[in-house]
């Protein structure tokens, strides 16, 4: 904390949300970079972020994407925390949502729909996992999304005091699931590789180098299950039955209470 101008100021940041940082204004209409906007950054932003990741995003890469010089840039945001709460805001609105009129007993789909819709997000963009952690998530597309979840849980007929648990089991598996499974689709573009020949390579070394392990004999039942299924088809149907358990405990749960 330090004192400037005699009031008490907070070094630490809130939200790009919470501190009125519009695009900014008041000077000559001239010294305004011509051709840029608050959108258009944000857009330029996702792009790299999504082609570059997160490492290796930066205030001067993204003004030579936009072909501007960096102080361009910051004529419209602060800093880049800025910028990245943008971006994270911007692809959160991909995301399609039920309508807030939808029937009670609609809950299940609507649930399954909500979570279906982030775990993609988070595989689409995988750089979105380790900031959503790291911000308020209060921004117009993250508020609507909150809002979407409450009500949906709250149309399950759960007492109020259970609710925040219910979205933590649901929303914080699929944000698991969804960040293992972009990851994962991230290292096999990095090595050139499908989805199957990537796990192929990666299963059949372990078989070997780990062939004394109890670990093999433990797995070997679960490793035959999946038979000739495409890694993709294992995600989705793994990715199903724990949503359907974490629904039968809701169901549970409603019929306890």
């Amino acid at each position: 904390m330090v004192k400037a101008a005699g009031r008490t100021k907070n070094l630490a940041r809130t939200s790009v949300w919470l501190e009125g940082k519009a695009p900014r204004g008041g000077g000559r209409k001239g010294d305004q970079p011509s051709g840029l906007d608050r959108d258009r950054i944000t857009e330029a932003s996702v792009r790299l972020l999504d082609a570059e990741g997160l490492a290796k995003f930066s205030m001067r890469r993204l003004a030579a994407e936009l072909n501007v010089t960096a102080m361009s840039v910051y004529w419209y945001v602060d800093t880049k925390d800025d910028l990245l709460e943008l971006a994270l805001d911007a692809v959160c609105g991909e995301m399609s949502l039920p309508g807030d009129e939808a029937p009670d007993g609609a809950w299940r789909d609507q649930l399954r729909s909500l979570a279906e819709e982030y775990r993609a997000l988070l595989i689409r963009h995988p750089w979105v996992s380790p900031l959503v952690g790291r911000f308020l998530n209060i921004g117009p597309n993250w508020l609507e999304f909150a809002l979407a979840v409450q009500r949906t849980v709250g149309r399950t007929g759960l007492p109020v005091h259970t609710r925040h648990g219910a979205i933590a089991a649901v929303f914080q598996f699929v944000y698991g699931f969804g960040t293992i499974e972009g990851h994962y689709m991230a290292r096999c573009a990095e090595a050139g590789m499908t989805q199957d020949e990537y796990y192929r390579e990666a299963t059949g070394s372990v078989q070997i180098e780990l062939a004394s392990h109890g670990i093999m004999e433990s797995a070997s039942e679960l490793l035959a299950a999946r038979g000739s299924d495409t890694v993709e088809k294992m995600w989705e149907r793994d990715f199903t039955i724990a949503l359907d358990l974490l629904i039968a405990g809701i169901e549970s749960l409603l019929t306890r209470e």
